[in-house]
């Protein structure tokens, strides 16, 4: 009779092992997301992440980078990413190819372009005349860091082509090797691989594309169809999470959004993540709601059509979905 009590005994603590003693409390739900870039750039999804926002919504946050928002949304569309965090300018590329099962913008994430204009040389009266004659590598031709530079460019009376090079065929997680490796006499980088070009020497950073180019949608959350049909609980979740890090950003200290974002960036200290978060605060870069306007969404639009790319306008409810977003904030508010 002891035998078999202790048994069973052995057998409960087994059992209790293999189901880890949870007590009744669910698991965490695993969830891929799919990144245009590893940028600090994204400090709020990081910070969601690191503060455990997504945990406290059930959800276990796995983050892939994809190299550029076309690899993004090929991701995306194979099943092999339940959201993807990349340009919008891709969403409205499906549109117009006849696309009609594209994936829905559900959130937006950054306002202006990220990325900043490096010289090989350091000059303290930088003029956008300094380019007449030089080059510049400016990423895909298409992806949004390329059209707002060339929109930049315009806008300062450089014609692409004629007064300025433009570099447009090197893969963006390789421009700035190709820089550090002699080419171009200009580079647009994102942080916080501008400002360690500057600290290790290899550049300067010289001009802020995305204070040169105004407000635009340039970052955002999207996710397919079906998610959105029969999986609203998890987009919900999934919009919570990232509207509750907007807030904590929006109040937090540059060293806190340093500490946050420290875990994605292993190759940086606290002091530049620091740096580089105070840069992107400064510039009003990032969101502090996830809906989108729809008069970012034309502005998004002009710089494409700018750029020859836009095939025809896209309807601004064709590509984007508020309803998460508009409900989520009724619930937690404004943060004001």
């Amino acid at each position: 009779m002891k035998k078999t009590l202790a048994l069973f005994v052995v057998l409960c603590i087994m059992l209790c092992t293999l189901v880890g003693c949870t007590g009744g409390k669910d698991e965490l739900r695993h969830i891929v997301l799919n990144e245009v870039t590893r940028s600090v750039f994204y400090a709020p999804l990081y910070a969601a992440v690191s503060m455990g926002f997504f945990a406290e919504e059930g959800i276990d946050l796995e983050i892939v980078t994809g190299g550029g928002s076309d690899k993004s949304m090929t991701a995306l569309i194979a099943g092999e990413a339940d959201f993807a965090l990349m340009g919008p300018e891709t969403g409205v590329y499906l549109v117009n190819e006849g696309n009609t099962n594209h994936p829905m913008i559900i959130g937006q994430l950054t306002k202006r372009d990220g990325s900043f204009l490096v010289s090989r040389t350091d000059t303290d009266n930088f003029s956008w005349e300094d380019l007449r004659g030089k080059s510049i590598i400016g990423g895909r031709v298409g992806g949004m860091p390329y059209m707002t530079l060339m929109y930049v460019l315009k806008n300062n009376g450089l014609t692409p082509g004629e007064d300025v090079e433009v570099i447009d065929n090197i893969q963006f997680n390789l421009m700035g090797g190709a820089f550090e490796g002699g080419t171009g006499d200009y580079v647009t980088l994102f942080e916080p691989t501008a400002t360690q070009f500057e600290r290790n020497g290899s550049g300067y950073v010289v001009a802020n594309i995305g204070l040169e180019s105004g407000e635009v949608p340039y970052t955002t959350f999207m996710t397919m169809p079906d998610t959105i049909k029969n999986d609203k609980k998890l987009v919900q979740s999934f919009v919570r999470a990232v509207y509750r890090a907007q807030l904590w950003c929006k109040t937090a200290s540059d060293n806190e959004i340093a500490k946050a974002m420290a875990p994605f960036f292993p190759d940086s200290d606290v002091p530049t993540l620091e740096i580089v978060a105070n840069s992107y605060r400064e510039t009003d870069s990032w969101m502090f709601t996830p809906v989108m306007t729809e008069d970012a969404f034309t502005r998004l639009q002009d710089i494409m059509e700018l750029n020859g790319e836009l095939a025809a306008r896209v309807k601004f409810s064709e590509l984007v979905d508020n309803s998460f977003a508009e409900e989520i904030i009724k619930q937690i508010g404004s943060g004001k």
